[in-house]
């Protein structure tokens, strides 16, 4: 199958051969013809599978087929959940509209108020924007979701993990003259997500993509055991001097260990830049700037901060601390392996981190396989997690004591 298949505008379809893409992935291939036919769909997709095409091209599509009449807000609103996303999507829609007389605007946190202003004012078609500041937009009445005729809800699971439901559900209230929804996340499982969807979509589209081999993330996943802190240390700083390790993001839990694990790989020779939640916008896109571009090889970076990360040809995902849960596990890997390409996925465990591996594994399907480094060797044996027996209840306490033999 091709593009060509799905017949879009002759400027559609240039800008999709300046930009390389032949091919549509599988969450492409079953996701554009509903959404061609004006129907609401409702959508999960593996990280690194192409999604953002997915409702990006349907949407120009939809503008092209439906010129706008009269001068007003943005007709397609694209919500997600962080500014690095937003900008990501942003520049998807700018690439593949560049032949159209379409205007694009993005509207983020982390921005001076003042330089929203031009964006809100001009005669904008597609809104790509953050809940949080378009609902404060919203209350100024300085945006209207009523001229909004197809929404867009990228990775909703994360908007909503984030806690963002009133901001969501005030936008599609907001927006209620929509003729289409469009909602894409990483797992369509969980109560919130459901609940919230049989609100937002009318009679979705349901599709759940598990692409082919060829488009699969070819993640090698593997542990080193850590017998401290040290030694955790040790362990990557060795793991990031290696010729392979060309572009790596390292995870870590908090600020704390954040700011002193970027002071220790500075002081070991190795060039690193780091994000962090509640950083100045500019701060942030630097950082992005240098670690995309190979300035820097070495990105740190907690859960909340790297969310909507999308950077191409990253070698190496390191977990200097486990997640919290397994489905964070799944979403920090995914950020190497992306399209087809291979990647590789390490993890530093100490003894308190077995528990965290255990479910990982039982999440994944998949036994995360134990390495040694030779000069790095661990002195302890990985630590055994026990089961924990439950106490009994009151009556099964009085049963068991009836059957105990009497002295």
């Amino acid at each position: 199958m091709s593009f060509a298949d799905f017949q879009f505008d002759d400027s559609i379809n240039q800008a999709l051969e300046e930009a390389g893409f032949t091919e549509p992935t599988l969450i492409q291939q079953l996701a554009i013809p509903p959404a061609l036919d004006g129907r609401d769909v409702l959508a999960s997709a593996p990280t690194g599978t192409g999604k953002t095409l997915a409702f990006v091209l349907p949407a120009i599509q939809y503008l092209l087929d439906f010129p706008r009449r009269d001068p007003g807000f943005a007709r397609v609103l694209v919500m997600t959940p962080t500014r690095e996303l937003a900008f990501q999507v942003y520049d998807e829609f700018k690439q593949l509209a560049q032949h159209t007389k379409l205007n694009v605007g993005v509207i983020t946190g982390g921005i001076n108020y003042g330089s929203h202003k031009d964006t809100l004012e001009k005669n904008n078609d597609i809104l790509v924007a953050t809940p949080g500041r378009l609902t404060e937009y919203l209350d100024e009445e300085s945006f209207q979701a009523d001229e909004v005729e197809v929404l867009i809800l990228d990775e909703a699971d994360r908007m909503l993990d984030m806690g963002f439901i009133g901001e969501m559900n005030r936008i599609v209230l907001e927006a209620r003259r929509r003729r289409q929804t469009f909602l894409f996340s990483a797992t369509l499982e969980g109560l919130n997500l459901e609940r919230f969807a049989e609100r937002a979509l009318k009679e979705p589209e349901m599709i759940e993509a598990v692409p082919s081999r060829k488009e699969k993330a070819k993640i090698i996943q593997w542990l080193h055991l850590a017998d401290d802190n040290v030694h955790k240390l040790a362990l990557l700083t060795h793991i990031l001097k290696q010729e392979d390790v060309t572009k790596t993001i390292v995870f870590v839990k908090t600020r704390e260990r954040l700011a002193s694990l970027t002071g220790q790989l500075e002081s070991a020779g190795i060039k690193c830049c780091w994000l962090q939640g509640e950083m100045p916008q500019d701060k942030r896109m630097q950082a992005v700037q240098r670690f995309s571009q190979g300035q820097v090889p070495v990105l740190i970076a907690t859960d909340i901060a790297a969310r909507g990360l999308d950077i191409d040809d990253i070698s190496h995902v390191i977990n200097y601390d486990m997640p919290r849960s397994a489905d964070t596990y799944v979403h920090r890997i995914g950020r190497t392996g992306r399209a087809g390409k291979k990647g590789t996925a390490i993890s530093l465990i100490e003894a308190h981190d077995m528990a965290m591996v255990a479910k990982v594994e039982r999440y994944t399907e998949q036994k995360l396989k134990r390495r040694v480094i030779d000069s790095l060797r661990p002195k302890h044996k990985a630590a055994k997690i026990g089961s924990k027996k439950k106490k009994p209840g009151k009556l099964a306490a009085k049963k068991l004591a009836k059957k105990a033999p009497k002295k």
